[in-house]
């Protein structure tokens, strides 16, 4: 499924003009979600890293970043993306080849949709890293998802293939596999494909990041330790500020 035209069509579809909108806002969330984790020296594994667009992105953040994919073509367009920023590996991501705790980040967009037991996918996650995951799918809700899903024929490659997850059904997933942790979930692009463009009012529909689940992508940030995991920053109060 995930072949050389597989990846080809993937990069191809982020240059187009709604493409390019939809990462934009994808990228904004999950800036927003992972805003106050820690980036010096921390290791993130993007597990099903794809073409390494969002990799790459990771990256620039601030991350150690690593990448494992199923695909050798999507790896490898990756490995051109991406050069000496990332540690990359082949594999499968129900039975990761890294040591307990190897991370302190995990991160799965897009990913558990494709996977035959998305539960242990999350929990092998879950063993690899220390921290918190971020877990990015599309929403059958949406307006984009039902047109998809209601018009077979907007369905094609491997999002034909692809398993469905509700905000609702992921948070099931979540406790199911990892148990009850606190999460935050955020989501954009609630408009239809048609509407996901710069103009205006399109872009006042489709820019904002909303807490209720009606966008097209949704991501969670599951902390899978008892403390929230931020930035350490010191305390300012109004005095300190005083001359």
């Amino acid at each position: 499924m995930w072949d050389s035209q597989t990846a080809q069509r993937y990069d191809a579809w982020f240059q187009t003009p709604p493409g390019a909108f939809a990462l934009a806002r994808e990228i904004r969330l999950i800036e927003r979600l992972t805003a106050g984790w820690p980036r010096r020296g921390q290791r993130l594994l993007e597990i099903g890293c794809g073409t390494g667009i969002f990799l790459e992105v990771l990256h620039g953040a601030g991350f150690d970043v690593t990448g494992l994919d199923l695909s050798p073509p999507m790896l490898e367009a990756a490995r051109r993306r991406l050069g000496a920023k990332a540690d990359l590996h082949l594999g499968d991501a129900g039975h990761l080849p890294f040591d307990d705790k190897a991370f302190e980040f995990g991160v799965l967009l897009t990913v558990l949709e494709f996977c035959p037991d998305p539960a242990l996918v999350l929990r092998e996650a879950a063993r690899v890293t220390k921290k918190a995951l971020l877990v990015g799918h599309l929403n059958p809700f949406s307006c984009y998802g039902l047109a998809v899903r209601l018009c077979p024929g907007r369905s094609r490659g491997a999002l034909a293939r692809a398993r469905w997850f509700s905000p609702w059904a992921m948070g099931r997933l979540f406790r199911k596999a990892l148990g009850r942790r606190p999460a935050r979930t955020g989501c954009v692009l609630p408009g239809p494909m048609a509407s996901w463009r710069e103009q205006a009012p399109w872009r006042l529909l489709n820019a904002p990041i909303l807490s209720l689940p009606v966008g097209a992508f949704c991501a969670s940030v599951v902390n899978l330790t008892d403390e929230p995991v931020m930035t350490p920053l010191p305390a300012f109060k109004p005095k300190a500020c005083m001359g």
